[in-house]
């Protein structure tokens, strides 16, 4: 029957349908559940025909039939919505990640109902106003209500901008965009529902500073990818934690007090285990904490004052090279600020030119023997020689290097913005900015489609040729000669 309807692979189609058949059988499904089924599956089998490559995709999609087996309302919706079936199915026909992604949570099928904002993801006031409504329904007393609606505005966000991407609607730069600010907007809200709570326990953290009574303020920063926009479908956080408290009696103000650096501690650790904590709809994002001062072996969270020691005094040049990446993303005002004049004037410092440039390639050949490519036919598309890392390296030793007689490299965190004025300030040649930001582009979109294939970031040794030896010329010509 499969071969008659023109399927090409029908052992494998049967396959599928087999596996499904005995999952259903195994799980002892209710009778509502099973007509429902029944209903379903010469449905999709009808509208996968019509796709490229109908075996693969139904071998996707099986899995996320397996988990609403159970789940008759998502039956009938897929059953009952045309419309919904055939996105579900466009985009799994496009992409293993998004099925995989469905599968692990089957409430994203809501999100195809609605063509119009399935493929327009909001904007950054926008997907603010959203989450605070959604959140505002909740008691604030139910803890795994908040951590899951958290994580269902973070999969809901995300499926549509990979729904936008894989259809073209946005550009790469944009993706990147997108997908930070909702990690922005759920780290926000993630900050307002710790800082709610301890505040309800402990009362406020205040201290009297140059004689001055003041609340105590707190700061997250972001580093890496989400630090310089960069985030992907998959990224970790790499977040720093910051607080301002200083002078006298910094302590909070409830009946039962906390020294402030503790209350700060308490705020940095809940934060994250709302963030990171599995829940019945997974986690939001993992954390990487390991870029604030001393590592791993330092205080979650530090003072202004501590933090600034450190970056002045005894940071390495790599951690230097970290903090051109840094923006706070959440906090006070004046913790952010304060954050920003830190890091103005570390970058800002004068910089031998010779020690430099040979702390930034040790630096580089270290990362490429401890985590260079061991495929001698791939090319790795952030490590590789002439990849991401080499261009982002360039961007920090220009900022590191003419920072102090160019304030302006202070303005952004991205790359090729960083590029672009290097350029305007004749730092660098303008064609070979623009190569770096056309090489960088590329890599990047090629790095956002190869994850939604669940595929590593690496492709055959012999594509990006131009794009890459014009980036090594770039690199020995900056840091080599």
């Amino acid at each position: 029957l499969l071969r008659t309807y023109g399927f090409g692979d029908p052992a494998m189609i049967l396959e599928a349908l087999q596996k499904l058949h005995a999952t259903a059988e195994s799980r002892n499904i209710s009778p509502t559940a099973r007509e429902r089924l029944d209903r379903l599956v010469p449905l999709v089998l009808m509208a996968v025909r019509r796709s490229s490559n109908p075996a693969t995709t139904l071998t996707r999609l099986t899995p996320l039939f397996e988990s609403i087996a159970q789940r008759s309302v998502y039956l009938a919706l897929l059953a009952e919505y045309p419309a919904a079936l055939e996105h579900l199915i466009k985009l799994c026909s496009a992409s293993p990640w998004i099925a995989a992604y469905i599968a692990r949570q089957p409430i994203l099928l809501d999100e195809l109902l609605d063509p119009r904002t399935l493929y327009s993801p909001p904007g950054p006031a926008e997907l603010e106003t959203q989450l605070t409504e959604q959140l505002s329904y909740l008691s604030e007393a139910d803890l795994e209500q908040e951590m899951n609606a958290l994580r269902h505005f973070k999969h809901s966000q995300v499926l549509r901008v990979a729904a936008a991407d894989l259809t073209g609607v946005l550009r790469v730069g944009t993706v990147s965009d997108q997908l930070s600010a909702i990690a922005e907007t759920v780290l926000k809200a993630a900050l307002r529902l710790a800082w709610n709570n301890l505040i309800g326990r402990h009362g406020e953290a205040r201290c009297i500073d140059a004689g001055v009574d003041r609340p105590a303020g707190f700061a997250i920063v972001a580093y890496g990818k989400l630090g310089g926009l960069e985030l992907s479908y998959d990224s970790d956080l790499d977040l720093v934690f910051l607080h301002d408290s200083r002078g006298e009696k910094q302590l909070t103000t409830g009946p039962k007090p906390l020294d402030n650096q503790e209350f700060f501690a308490r705020l940095g650790q809940r934060i994250i285990h709302l963030i990171t904590t599995i829940t019945p709809a997974g986690k939001a994002y993992d954390i990487d904490a390991r870029l604030r001062p001393s590592g791993s072996s330092g205080l979650l969270v530090s003072s202004l004052n501590a933090f600034a020691e450190y970056q002045q005094h005894h940071a390495w040049t790599w951690e230097h090279q970290a903090l051109v990446r840094a923006r706070p993303v959440a906090g006070s005002p004046a913790t952010r600020e304060e954050f920003s004049t830190i890091r103005a004037a570390v970058l800002s410092r004068e910089r031998d030119e010779v020690s430099l440039k040979q702390d930034v390639r040790d630096m580089r050949e270290r990362m490429r023997r401890e985590l260079g490519n061991r495929e001698p036919d791939r090319f790795d598309l952030k490590g590789g020689q002439g990849g991401i890392t080499d261009i982002e390296f360039m961007v920090q030793y220009i900022v590191l290097r003419w920072a102090a007689a160019h304030p302006l490299l202070l303005s952004s965190t991205a790359n090729c913005p960083l590029l672009e004025i290097g350029a305007a300030c004749k730092l660098l040649d303008p064609h070979d900015a623009e190569a770096l930001c056309e090489a960088y582009f590329a890599y990047r979109a090629r790095i956002h489609a190869l994850a939604l294939q669940e595929q590593p970031a690496r492709v055959s040794e012999g594509e990006f040729r131009t794009h890459r030896s014009k980036v090594v010329d770039i690199w020995r010509r900056l840091l080599e000669a």
